[in-house]
């Protein structure tokens, strides 16, 4: 019905599910795991050894395939790559306890991230520390979505968060002046954070404004001294 193809050296057994449902009907094939999440996450070009059964099933551990007029009306072919290349840009893709296990620890890896970065405790002004946050995370018991990007969960876990880690997210103004001789050096790092307002002086020294996440001044300040050798000036400003 569905053609031959070259299959994936995955063993049924180990193989998860790729789904779609539409019309109250339920479309699902066995796929590779890895070479699945490999094409999902655009990391693999293409669809070469993913699929592990050369069938459309309607329940996949129960071995039921779905009827072949219910294929050819809901993805208008029965070939079953296009079928497959379908159901992994538009349906869902199971995920192995390992792999759920790792998508969600690098998920939180990214939240944390963020809010290192641009989050201050309100009582002191200061950046909370990664264990003050990772451990808040716990205590509230978050989910973490291990499929939606990490930016797109922040308010729902911030809002969850602040009764146990107050934060506030504030922008700041800072001034920066690079002496001539890293100016060039710095410009594309200092761009990067945002140029507000920029000057070149006949000396060549590089004079910017730049507005920041308060939570990011450590990292910031820290960046620029490196790359000066200290010899870098700063200084918050109203706005």
């Amino acid at each position: 019905m569905f053609g031959t193809i070259e299959s994936s050296m995955t063993s049924l057994d180990k193989a998860i599910i790729a789904s779609y449902e539409k019309g109250g009907k339920r479309f699902e094939l066995y796929v590779d795991p890895e070479g699945a999440y490999a094409y999902v996450e655009k990391k693999k070009p293409d669809l070469k050894n993913i699929l592990v059964a050369e069938e459309v099933f309607s329940d996949a551990k129960k071995g039921e395939r779905a009827k072949a007029s219910d294929v050819e009306k809901v993805f208008g072919t029965t070939e079953i790559m296009k079928i497959l290349e379908f159901i992994l840009n538009n349906g869902e893709v199971q995920l192995t306890t390992d792999q759920r296990r790792k998508k969600v620890a690098e998920k939180k890896k990214q939240v944390v991230a963020i809010l290192l970065r641009e989050a201050i405790d309100p009582r002191t002004n200061a950046p909370h520390t990664q264990v003050r946050i990772e451990n808040a995370l716990e205590q509230a018991r978050i989910h973490v979505d291990p499929f939606k990007d990490a930016r797109e969960q922040l308010d729902d876990i911030v809002k969850t968060l602040r009764p146990i880690l107050p934060m506030k997210f504030e922008k700041i103004k800072v001034a920066v002046k690079v002496p001539a001789a890293y100016s060039h050096k710095c410009y594309g790092t200092l761009k990067n954070y945002g140029i507000e307002k920029e000057e070149w002086t006949k000396a060549g020294d590089l004079i910017v404004v730049v507005r920041i996440f308060a939570g990011m001044q450590g990292e910031f300040y820290d960046k620029l001294n490196k790359m000066t050798t200290g010899q870098v000036e700063t200084k918050v400003v109203p706005g």
